[in-house]
């Protein structure tokens, strides 16, 4: 993925993944209700989700489904923390998350297990 996703092309998004293919007037309505978005404006979102590959758009009905997937984004934007925040150390990340933070037997081997298939 070459682009950013900013917060409103994710809450899109969002509704994609959970709901899979809606049309662009089913958006609106749930944009509406959930964020309090007009009609407008989530129609410029969804333009610019389109425009930069998120979604696919088709007729008729101005159907929209999601080309990225929640995982896909979910490694950009945790890529993107770990080099802003920790300057690309990953292990800098964990050791913030874990930091003060009794972990149980299970947890620990939990992470074991991801460290070593990580070899």
């Amino acid at each position: 993925m070459e682009h950013k996703i900013f917060d409103s092309e994710l809450k899109v998004l969002e509704l994609l993944w959970n709901k899979g293919e809606l049309t662009a007037k089913d958006i609106a309505d749930r944009a509406k209700e959930q964020v309090g978005w007009s009609k407008t404006t989530t129609y410029t979102v969804l333009k610019k989700c389109v425009e930069k590959g998120f979604i696919k758009r088709t007729e008729p009905g101005f159907r929209c489904r999601a080309i990225v997937t929640r995982q896909e984004a979910q490694r950009q934007e945790t890529q993107e923390l770990i080099d802003r925040m920790y300057g690309g150390a990953a292990d800098q990340l964990v050791a913030s998350l874990l930091e003060g933070k009794a972990l149980s037997a299970e947890e620990i081997d939990r992470l074991r297990k991801l460290v070593e298939e990580l070899k």
